[in-house]
């Protein structure tokens, strides 16, 4: 771009190219669009979200599998709050990740409610997506069928984080293992802890 442009111009366009890089990425993941998912993360990125912890194009690979036995979540997005600092820069929105399947019998769909982060950096010219990381507020699970009714006892959630209880007791049975520890809003303190790690990296205060 050209670089005799105001600043705020500038500005503008790298806040809409990272935007629109994080609305791309998961709107592949709803959409099976892989090719096009995998070219949002640079090589080196890093994932750590409940059911997986590890690189950028290894989540792909997952998330391949994870649709090819029959997972399918989608993903209700709020507004995406960009702040630059030269070639790095923090996206941050609210998201719902609703995830349908059966529960004891039960056709079910499951919604959690989390907040996103996303460092974005850009080499050789290009926005891509150095890290996808999330902290979670609360879950809810619901019948999808009129008449049906769940009844899940108390002791079968009981060694779950009430940030992502729900979450975690669906992800087990389908055969996942979910990290006990992640950022959540029942221990505030990871919450903080992630806050100042993502903008720390790009030389921003949370």
């Amino acid at each position: 771009m050209n670089s005799s442009l105001p600043r705020t111009v500038l500005d503008a366009a790298d806040v809409s190219a990272v935007t629109q890089l994080v609305l791309a990425e998961r709107e592949c993941r709803d959409l099976g669009r892989w090719a096009r998912m995998r070219a949002c993360f640079h090589p080196d990125a890093v994932v750590r979200i409940s059911w997986f912890d590890g690189s950028g194009p290894e989540f792909v690979e997952r998330s391949i599998d994870m649709a090819r036995r029959g997972v399918r979540a989608t993903h209700r997005l709020g507004p995406v709050a960009v702040r630059l600092n030269g070639d790095r820069a923090v996206a941050s929105l609210g998201a719902t990740i609703d995830i349908p399947g059966v529960l004891d019998g039960v056709d079910i769909c499951l919604s959690s409610h989390a907040r996103f982060l996303y460092r974005a950096e850009r080499r050789d010219g290009r926005w891509r997506l150095a890290s996808f990381e999330a902290f979670y507020l609360r879950d809810e699970l619901h019948p999808q069928r009129p008449g049906q009714a769940l009844h899940i006892a108390p002791e079968a959630v009981a060694g779950f984080r009430p940030s992502y209880r729900m979450l975690s007791l669906l992800l087990t049975r389908q055969g996942y293992a979910v990290d006990p520890d992640l950022p959540g809003l029942d221990r505030p303190e990871t919450v903080d802890a992630m806050g100042r790690e993502v903008y720390g990296w790009a030389g921003l205060e949370p």
